[in-house]
């Protein structure tokens, strides 16, 4: 089975899948535009004797984006792995649907949320389009398989990698392993996106595509949560913006109301300014450089 199958709650094959799996309850109905699909209630999550994240609270409703920053060691990548039902919490709960996560089948839990780690490996040399067919493996056995070809032809295209659908996976470079892994997230086709740093392997072009992917998703009424370390990013892309420091939320509201000068330089312990494009008007956040007195590069030489 690949990692990817495995974080996504959803082996590899045919009629076996189902056997894996069972039946699980009922494929989940549509949520209305708004409903709280994940929530954190005081979450704690320790590592030995150090704790991650301290009485976290947080939310995802449906037909939002809402990026998770913060520095290095903040609790990120260990919310959302909380968030999706990877990693126990020492206190709190997480609840998905309404529901406790530890209440879900790994079947229920994957037609309901779809996960993209950090890495992207597969243990066999499956071919890029049998990666995104993995995510449709939940739905074998409902009125949804039928749809199968046509998601993932659309996810392949969506992330721009139906130019390498007959390619080992382990053949590809790293960005085109996290665009493919990505697909598969879209081929699962659930309610919910949890994305862990999505655009860290991608060039600028692809980058962009893959945010505009899921603010599209979040329009069409998924939720979506997004690691993310470019604050430009989340500023241009997220409804909402949750700061993490030392383990804890710091701030969460709109980009506006959050990313400022004054708490961004706080928490990543270096200068912060915070402007607006003078074009556009975007907020921009820039850290501030130490700029050197060396001769500029356009002036001639003499």
């Amino acid at each position: 089975m690949s990692a990817a199958a495995e974080r996504a709650g959803a082996p590899v094959g045919g009629p076996r899948r189902r056997r894996i799996f069972g039946r699980g309850a009922a494929p989940p109905e549509p949520l209305e535009r708004g409903a709280v699909t994940l929530r954190a209630r005081g979450v704690t999550v320790a590592r030995g004797r150090r704790e991650v994240l301290t009485t976290v609270d947080f939310e995802v409703a449906t037909g939002e984006v809402v990026a998770l920053v913060g520095p290095n060691g903040a609790g990120k990548s260990t919310l959302l792995a909380a968030l999706a039902g990877e990693l126990p919490a020492s206190t709190g709960a997480v609840e998905l649907d309404g529901r406790p996560v530890t209440a879900w089948s790994a079947l229920d839990m994957a037609r309901r949320r779809a996960v993209l780690p950090q890495s992207h490996t597969v243990g066999f040399p499956f071919t890029a389009r049998e990666v995104v067919a993995m995510g449709r493996a939940p739905w074998a056995g409902t009125d949804r398989d039928h749809d199968d070809e046509t998601a993932i032809d659309a996810a392949l295209a969506a992330a721009d990698v139906t130019h390498l659908a007959a390619r080992p996976f382990p053949t590809l470079s790293g960005g085109e392993r996290a665009r493919v892994a990505l697909a598969r997230v879209l081929a699962q086709d659930t309610a919910t996106l949890l994305l862990d740093e999505p655009t860290a392997a991608l060039d600028l072009g692809h980058q962009e595509a893959v945010l505009g992917l899921a603010r599209d998703r979040a329009r069409d009424g998924a939720a979506v949560v997004i690691v993310v370390h470019d604050l430009g990013i989340a500023a241009a892309y997220a409804d909402r913006v949750a700061v993490l420091d030392r383990g804890r939320v710091a701030a969460d509201g709109a980009p506006r109301a959050v990313l400022t000068t004054g708490l961004l330089s706080a928490v990543y312990r270096h200068p912060v300014e915070v402007i607006d494009h003078p074009v556009t008007g975007a907020q921009l956040v820039l850290p501030v450089r130490r700029v050197s007195a060396a001769t500029p590069a356009s002036a001639p030489p003499g």
